[in-house]
């Protein structure tokens, strides 16, 4: 699939680059074809054959580049979910739980300053990170905290 999109990609971002430079060219000559003309009706030429098909191609060449930009932005999503997927253990039900057993086995309760959740010590979302702190029995009761589903602590009272 990745490279069914790459190939489509690459050309309508090339052919979205083109555009954009064919235009700007094109604005630059009607340009400097109406500034050296005096009065509208010879400018007109100018304007019909240069610089609004010029400004066109702009336009084009931009919803070409935000459509080949979008594409290879897909790829990338579908690339890192099959990493995700092909690293996922077999034999699990749910996401981020091995088969083995809970994915965290601490028995000290941290939270993160401005969370929603109070995790295990071992949890991988907290797990190295310097900002959190250990959960009193206040903030994860009336704190409106609530359990992190991944590690699935008991309380947050440690």
């Amino acid at each position: 699939m990745r490279t069914v999109r790459l190939r489509i990609a690459h050309p309508v971002l090339r052919a979205g680059w083109a555009a954009l430079a064919v235009g700007a060219v094109l604005c630059v000559i009607g340009w400097y074809g109406v500034s050296g003309e005096r009065y509208a009706e010879r400018q007109l030429p100018y304007l019909a054959s240069c610089s609004i098909p010029g400004a066109a191609l702009i336009v084009a060449g931009a919803v070409l580049l935000a459509h080949g930009r979008g594409a290879v932005a897909a790829t990338r999503v579908e690339e890192l979910y099959g990493l995700l997927v092909a690293a996922e253990p077999a034999g699990t039900d749910e996401p981020g739980r091995s088969a083995g057993g809970p994915v965290a086995v601490s028995g000290e309760m941290l939270m993160v300053p401005g969370g929603t959740l109070w995790h295990r010590a071992d949890c991988p979302l907290v797990a190295g990170r310097t900002e959190a702190v250990p959960v009193d029995g206040r903030s994860a009761a009336g704190g409106g905290l609530g359990p992190c589903p991944i590690c699935e602590p008991t309380d947050g009272t440690g």
